[in-house]
């Protein structure tokens, strides 16, 4: 099978490409448009390796993807302005990229004939739940630009599947953690600080509830719902690691041999959902599982980070 996968120079296609490439024959055509999350570094372990191509391009240019998808079998969508806190300030972009560019990817996808199309979202969409988790029939409730934005973009891949018969199929992973993460995202960002000595901001009181899930596994689920999925279907991705930021920040300052003196407690963010949790039976369903317990997948992350520093280092650099 032939792969095109948009967004793949950023963390999650990145690690999915790794997977990809360790557990498949599939040729893999890598597009993505290098924003400031877009890093080829964090491909450089398969660039020669000759079933991985790559292309630069924005996914809002028709003509730049039709050019490049055509001879391909399936597009995994990965593809997306990502980050909450930069939606706030700036959610024009969030609507261009994961709405427009979403319609444009969809169009080509249908226009090319590809077998499969795999749209890759998240459970923000659903909104904050207080109590039990969402399935995959509940009414989306997205409460920041980010998530909007997303939850309008399954929406219109969904709808190239009614309206032009697009094999589209969808996930939502619960929040990802591991390699290549660009270190705005919380827990690169807390490890990263604390490397260089740096205090970690806790927002609020500290007591949102995230499901955290490795990226390999995510990878892992994302493949298997890809080859495996029903036409049409949505597909919940989450380990069942619900911790709040509080629990997530101490843990971190242990691995790292930090004490609470380094956590900064600042005011908390506009719109911040308190609990995400949703049902992944569906995908479990299919034979998936997470592979590795959080502690032990933290851990590894923590050490990633420690070990590579060569990789975020010039990232916090351009920051600022």
């Amino acid at each position: 099978m032939k792969l095109f996968v948009t967004g793949a120079a950023g963390f999650i296609g990145s690690n999915y490409i790794h997977h990809v490439i360790a557990t498949s024959d599939d040729e893999v055509t890598v597009f993505d448009a290098l924003t400031y999350a877009g890093n080829l570094d964090n491909l450089r372990d398969v660039a020669d390796d000759p079933r991985y191509s790559f292309v630069q391009g924005d996914i809002c240019d028709r003509e730049a993807v039709a050019a490049a998808m055509e001879g391909h079998d399936a597009v995994v969508h990965f593809a997306a302005e990502s980050h909450v806190d930069r939606s706030i300030v700036d959610p024009d972009a969030f609507v261009r990229t994961n709405c427009d560019g979403t319609n444009v990817v969809c169009d080509v996808a249908r226009r090319v004939g590809v077998d499969r199309f795999l749209h890759i979202s998240t459970d923000e969409v659903y909104g904050s739940i207080e109590k039990g988790s969402f399935r995959e029939t509940d009414r989306l409730g997205p409460r920041s630009p980010y998530s909007a934005s997303k939850a309008g973009s399954d929406l219109i891949a969904l709808a190239y599947g009614e309206t032009y018969g697009l094999p589209v199929i969808v996930t939502r992973s619960s929040n990802n953690f591991g390699p290549y993460q660009f270190p705005e995202k919380v827990i690169p960002l807390f490890v990263t600080n604390l490397l260089e000595g740096r205090s970690v901001p806790l927002y609020g009181d500290g007591m949102n509830v995230r499901d955290w899930c490795y990226v390999a596994d995510n990878c892992a689920a994302v493949d298997l719902v890809l080859r495996s999925g029903t036409i049409g279907e949505i597909y919940n991705i989450g380990a069942g690691n619900e911790v709040t930021n509080r629990e997530l920040t101490y843990a971190l300052l242990e691995l790292l041999g930090k004490g609470d003196d380094m956590i900064d407690h600042v005011e908390d963010r506009l719109g911040h959902d308190r609990r995400y949790s949703i049902d992944c039976s569906k995908v479990r369903a299919l034979g998936w599982e997470p592979a590795r317990h959080f502690s032990e997948a933290l851990e590894a992350t923590v050490r990633w980070y420690t070990d590579n520093r060569w990789w975020w280092e010039p990232l916090r650099s351009a920051q600022g």
